[in-house]
């Protein structure tokens, strides 16, 4: 992997931050000058790997959420959302749509579907008490300016 920039920014647990994550990843993906839709798919993958982290990963409690972006050769994009909370038992399950772990919050069970659908690959990585690490690649559309 072949690393042309990155960046790694660690923000607290907490729901504001969502939208500092969105942010923080399109003022450093701007000079990539992706498309608009690219940087709507990236934004939303992005949000919904935060979100998780937030609502899932410390139950109540505040830790941190770790992300990190880097662009690779040939245009590709390379997102790792990173926590330390209470990891997912059983990966799979929590993979498939409509699955949640908080259904009293009314939670759509979607997030991983969503990231997916956004994403070229996503890769979901955890273990129970240590926390759980969301890869995410995409690459984007030649660059014809």
């Amino acid at each position: 992997m072949e690393v042309i920039n990155s960046i790694k920014f660690t923000m607290p647990s907490l729901s504001v931050n969502e939208s500092a994550a969105r942010a923080v990843v399109s003022s450093f993906l701007i000079q990539t000058d992706p498309t608009v839709e690219e940087l709507s798919d990236i934004r939303t993958a992005v949000s919904e790997a935060v979100t998780n982290a937030v609502v899932h990963a410390y139950r109540g409690t505040c830790g941190n959420i770790e992300l990190t972006v880097k662009l690779l050769r040939d245009r590709e994009i390379y997102i790792r959302v990173k926590d330390k909370g209470c990891g997912i038992s059983d990966v799979d399950k929590a993979m498939e749509p409509l699955y949640t772990t908080a259904p009293e919050e009314e939670r759509s069970g979607l997030g991983f579907s969503v990231m997916e659908s956004f994403m070229d690959k996503l890769t979901v990585r955890s273990m129970p008490g240590k926390g759980t690490t969301v890869t995410m690649r995409k690459r984007l559309s030649p660059n014809v300016g």
